[in-house]
């Protein structure tokens, strides 16, 4: 099979799928404009209003030729233009109050659906990030979303309004002549022809167009983030090419869709003029010989004109209709992501919070392709005593974290907090025993408070204060322009790697947390800072269960117990002491080889 074949076997197949779904979207899109049923109503019946109103102008120019100019009535035909008069500034003002209510509605419709796919993102499982590019995502909540403005804003309601104006059109006619509208409408089976075959293939070339869209974003975005790497490497020219690529392929689609229209719109043009010179061939016959009357064949001319407007009028739209049922598409595939790691239908509730942690022949995998990353660990943490985890890159030392905090759940095997399995346990509760600092730190926008508090109100002034001078964040801060109100840009970019960690920790200890978790926590501070940290996280971590992830054996000297990881497996357990007594030991190993290092750099 040829490869354009396979192409347009599989466009025909999507077009097949395409057609099944969209009522189908349309039904669930209903939901977010749902508050505003009554106003949509009330739109509704301000756009039939104008769907008439308009046929309604050539039946008034059909009287007063008919009625009043022939008969040389003046004062009929000034009252007749007045009437008109009337009839058009009806119409136009209920366009003007239509056009304002549905962009009204539209906006609170894409409010709800923004912060609704928003709030999903914000729950879902951490696995799905990892599958998932963000660049991606972010078309997900804003261009994808910002598709379906116009068809909210008034694209199904004036698709109604066309349909019924041409329905009027019709009507209108056929009560004149009916012999000249079948004349006028013989036209039709070429023009339902035309609009089937435009409306098969566009769908397909709208749903492309999303997808290098996506991709697109997910390019930018990644680059943009690692724009040190290319510019350090000299990678720019090679990215350049393959953003060249990409962005053919999405001019490509784009292009698809142009040449559609650019078909589509010239044939009904053409499909109109036909319609008119047939009304003027067939019509003028029958005028001269008497069988309709000037007025008609006036009154007819007008309205093929007016016929392929909303022709033409659809076919836009259903450029925007396409467009916005493929954003929905990709939106709905968000919102219907099923979260891996939901919260339990009767979540248990320990008795107290103590930090109390038990894993019991634990294993994981995050593909089921690959191998397991943790194998049948198994140790306990009591209330108050702090462990730290050591080992090689890739030996699972974050796993076991992740784990702990449910952000993936366990392949076998069984963790528990204070007695209760975590997966027993709602996140929100599961969540709060948890205090975290993490190697790559992340600040967001905003003043320094709003960084530490994360919009939480029951932390004051005076317990973020008094927690910054405990981990020696205090004498920077104050420094800062604007001090705590300072604005941070993004990511901290305006802050040190140590002032960003500094602030982090900070945030980790105002919540009380009865577990700290600290992964790599000072491995992005200088040595004085780390001695000033070290010696604040002494008196925070007294009488609290914590877990530590450290590469610099010299900061985990005093661990209540140390586990040793090698390639998933806990392979030694104990304390400092206990570790390098140890002769053929991996810890020993470790100890020695950077105690060497050091004494080379000292």
């Amino acid at each position: 099979m040829t490869s354009t074949a396979s192409d347009k076997r599989s466009g025909n197949k999507k077009s097949a799928q395409g057609k099944a779904v969209d009522s189908y979207l349309i039904r669930r899109l209903y939901f977010f404009l749902a508050p505003y049923k009554w106003f949509l109503i009330l739109a509704l019946a301000f756009t039939l209003a104008v769907a008439f109103l308009g046929p309604l102008r050539p039946y008034l120019t059909q009287v007063a030729v008919d009625d009043y100019i022939a008969n040389r009535d003046i004062e009929g035909l000034g009252k007749l233009m007045l009437l008109f008069l009337g009839v058009l500034l009806m119409e136009t003002a209920l366009l003007i109050a239509n056009t304002y209510l549905m962009r009204w509605i539209g906006q609170g419709a894409l409010y709800r659906l923004r912060n609704t796919v928003f709030e999903k993102i914000e729950k879902l499982h951490i696995q799905f990030f990892d599958k998932n590019p963000i660049g991606k995502l972010i078309t997900r909540t804003t261009s994808d979303i910002e598709a379906l403005n116009d068809l909210l804003s008034s694209g199904v309601v004036n698709i109604i309004g066309d349909l019924f104006r041409i329905i009027f059109i019709i009507g209108f006619m056929l009560s004149m002549s009916w012999e000249l509208s079948l004349v006028s409408l013989s036209v039709l089976p070429i023009l339902i022809y035309a609009t089937f075959w435009f409306k098969a293939r566009v769908r397909v070339a709208f749903l492309n167009v999303r997808d290098q869209i996506a991709r697109l974003h997910s390019f930018v975005q990644e680059h943009i983030n690692g724009m040190n790497i290319v510019q350090l490497f000299g990678r720019g020219k090679r990215e350049s090419e393959k953003f060249e690529k990409i962005n053919k392929g999405h001019a490509n689609a784009h292009i698809r869709t142009i040449f559609y229209f650019a078909l589509f719109w010239p044939a009904v043009e053409v499909i109109a003029s036909l319609a008119m010179a047939l009304v003027i061939w067939y019509g003028g016959a029958q005028a001269l010989s008497g069988e309709v009357t000037f007025g008609i064949l006036l009154a007819f001319i007008q309205y093929v004109r007016q016929f392929f407007v909303p022709i033409r009028d659809l076919s836009e739209k259903f450029n925007t209709l396409q467009s916005a049922l493929a954003s929905s598409e990709r939106i709905f595939e968000v919102l219907d992501t099923k979260n891996e790691i939901p919260d339990p239908e009767n979540p248990v509730t320990p008795e107290r919070k103590e930090g109390h942690i038990r894993f019991e022949n634990v294993s994981f995998r995050y593909n089921d392709s690959e191998g397991d990353v943790l194998k049948e660990a198994s140790f306990e943490v009591r209330p108050g005593e702090i462990v730290a985890i050591v080992g090689a890159t890739g030996a699972g030392k974050t796993t076991i974290i992740n784990l702990l905090m449910r952000f993936y759940d366990v392949t076998s095997g069984r963790i528990t907090i204070d007695g209760v399995d975590i997966r027993d346990m709602g996140h929100h509760h599961l969540h709060s025993y948890f205090g975290l600092v993490l190697q790559d730190n992340l600040l967001f926008a905003g003043s320094v408070m709003e960084n530490i508090t994360l919009g939480n109100d029951d932390i004051s002034h005076d317990l973020v204060k008094k927690t910054s001078e405990m981990v020696q964040a205090d004498r920077f801060i104050r420094k800062l322009p604007g001090g705590y109100n300072h604005r941070i840009s993004e990511r901290g970019a305006s802050l040190s790697m140590g002032q960003r960690q500094l602030i982090c920790f900070v945030r980790a200890l105002v919540y009380d947390p009865t577990i700290l978790v600290l992964d790599e926590a000072t491995s992005n501070v200088d040595s004085d800072t780390e001695y000033l940290v070290s010696k604040a996280l002494e008196t925070m971590m007294k009488d609290r269960t914590s877990v530590v992830i450290a590469h610099r054996l010299s900061t985990i000297q005093h661990a209540d117990k140390i586990l040793v990881m090698h390639k998933g497996r806990i392979r030694e357990s104990g304390t400092h002491q206990e570790l390098i007594a140890q002769k053929d030991g991996i810890y020993r190993r470790l100890y020695e080889l950077q105690y060497r290092e050091q004494l080379k750099t000292g």
